[in-house]
Parts: structure tokens; C-alpha cells; sequence
């Protein structure tokens, strides 16, 4: 990736994350999920970059968040039909058990072992906020307040975290 491509995406970011968290919140609804909509934000657009130049980055920045967060509002809405089809007991009864196939269990222990050697290769501290902030649930104030740093070193913890977790996925298992 073109080094200043990831300045100008990393500026463009930063200078806009809140304007960014408060349109996502406006769409979707909620300050938690507008949060991890914007952390997928930067790491699509990121992405993008690796493989074409964008000239009009901020717009695109934009149009990718509204896209994510279309996105997750129609996932939204598919899981609520569904739940809400099945009004009686009866018909929860029919569907079929969702439990993986053998070839779907190898297959998700491998991506948990990817998941994990990506893990192992951050710092003890991008790993307590990857942890505290993805996977408790816990808000960038709260982090930052246990770990005695700003929110904005969670934030950018984060998203060095989940950049690198990112990184190992596309680029192919190791051998």
C-alpha cells in the first residue's frame, strides 16, 4: 500500500472519526454499534487502498460507512422477519438444529488459531483492548480509565489491533 495513502486515510480519519460515529448513530441508531461500524469503516477502506487509488478519499470514507451501516440495517431487519415468523412454539420445532458439520468445526478451529497467532503478535496492551473493547463490550472511557491512558491511544490501539488481526486473514494461512 502507498505509504501516503495510509497518512492521508489515517488524517482523514482521525480529523473525522466523530462527525463519522455521529452520522453512522444517526442511520443506525445506536452510539455501539455506530463505534465498530466506523473501526470497519477504516479497515474496508484500508483495504481498498491496498489494491486502488482513490482521489476523493473523505467522500469515499463516508460512502463505505453508509454503505456498512445500510448493510447492518438490513441484516437487522432479516433477523427480525425471521424471529418474528415464527409466532408459535410449533413452528420453532421445525427448524433444523444449528449445529456446524465436522468440515465447518476444522474449519473454524483453524480460523481460531489464525485469530490467535495474530493475537499472540500484538502488544500486551493492544491485546487487553482488543479484548476489553470487542469482545466485553466495554467503552473506549472505561478502557482507557483501567489502563490509565486516553481514549484516543484505545482508539488508536484498536485499530492497530484489528488492522494487524485483519492483516493476517488476507494474507493467507502461515505454514
Amino acid at each position: 500500500m502507498d505509504r501516503t495513502a495510509l497518512d492521508r486515510l489515517n488524517h482523514i480519519y482521525t480529523g473525522q472519526r466523530r462527525v463519522l460515529v455521529r452520522s453512522l448513530t444517526s442511520i443506525v441508531g445506536s452510539m455501539a454499534v455506530a463505534e465498530d461500524l466506523a473501526q470497519e469503516t477504516y479497515l474496508k477502506v484500508r483495504a481498498a487502498l491496498a489494491h486502488t487509488q482513490v482521489q476523493h478519499l473523505e467522500p469515499f470514507l463516508f460512502r463505505t460507512a453508509r454503505n456498512l451501516a445500510l448493510d447492518h440495517l438490513r441484516r437487522e431487519r432479516r433477523q427480525g422477519a425471521v424471529v418474528g415468523q415464527g409466532d408459535a412454539d410449533d413452528d420453532l420445532t421445525r427448524i433444523a438444529a444449528d449445529t456446524p458439520t465436522p468440515e465447518a468445526e476444522v474449519g473454524d478451529r483453524q480460523l481460531l488459531d489464525r485469530l490467535e497467532q495474530a493475537m499472540s503478535r500484538l502488544t500486551p496492551r493492544q491485546r487487553r483492548v482488543m479484548v476489553a473493547c470487542r469482545l466485553e463490550g466495554r467503552s473506549y472511557g472505561e478502557v482507557a480509565t483501567s489502563l490509565g491512558v486516553s481514549t484516543s491511544t484505545v482508539q488508536k490501539d484498536l485499530k492497530d489491533a484489528m488492522a494487524a488481526c485483519l492483516g493476517s486473514f488476507m494474507a493467507g494461512p502461515r505454514q
